[in-house]
């Protein structure tokens, strides 16, 4: 699709030769607290993935799509979560897996493509991401994109033997 080309990454499909990568982003600890993850994956459990990855959104309720470069670089993960098309919406979450990566603007463009495509081909009405305190890079990322925070879920997480709130940010098509 030209839709999920950009200027300096592409989004594609996700391929049986991204389990390494999967396993190790899935075992990431240091991402766990933005996943809400809170046991390891097995590889056997992502190749199970994968090999259901080929699902339609409208069949799994989702959408994972591998961030690229220009130079086929694997950089992260964009996903669509929580697909609801009876009220025509979707939750929206991003990783740059590297943080030498991380700021150099391949998480806008990768948003940016996402939104165009959950409005323009998906029809969706709204989107909405989730970001926990703290995430100053997230919060910016999105808002530059026009989310708007809509609500704080007051000491949600436990991170750590710490309460951290949660901020509920939210997109509106305001073509629909």
């Amino acid at each position: 699709m030209l839709s999920l080309k950009g200027t300096h990454i592409f989004l594609r499909a996700l391929e049986p030769e991204d389990l390494d990568f999967l396993y190790r982003v899935e075992n990431n600890v240091e991402v766990w607290e933005m996943s809400s993850t809170q046991t390891p994956y097995s590889r056997f459990l992502i190749k199970q993935y994968l090999e259901n990855a080929h699902l339609d959104i409208y069949e799994a309720k989702q959408l994972r799509l591998v961030i690229c470069s220009n130079e086929e670089k694997v950089l992260g993960l964009i996903d669509l979560f929580d697909f609801d098309p009876i009220h025509q919406r979707a939750g929206i979450g991003i990783l740059i897996s590297e943080e030498e990566d991380r700021g150099k603007g391949y998480g806008a463009e990768a948003l940016k493509m996402v939104v165009t495509y959950a409005f323009t081909i998906l029809n969706l009405h709204q989107l909405y991401a989730n970001i926990s305190e703290g995430n100053i890079g997230s919060m910016k990322l999105f808002e530059k994109e026009g989310f708007v925070q809509v609500g704080v879920k007051k000491e949600w997480n436990l991170v750590k033997g710490v309460y951290k709130d949660e901020f509920l940010y939210q997109l509106i098509n305001i073509c629909t």
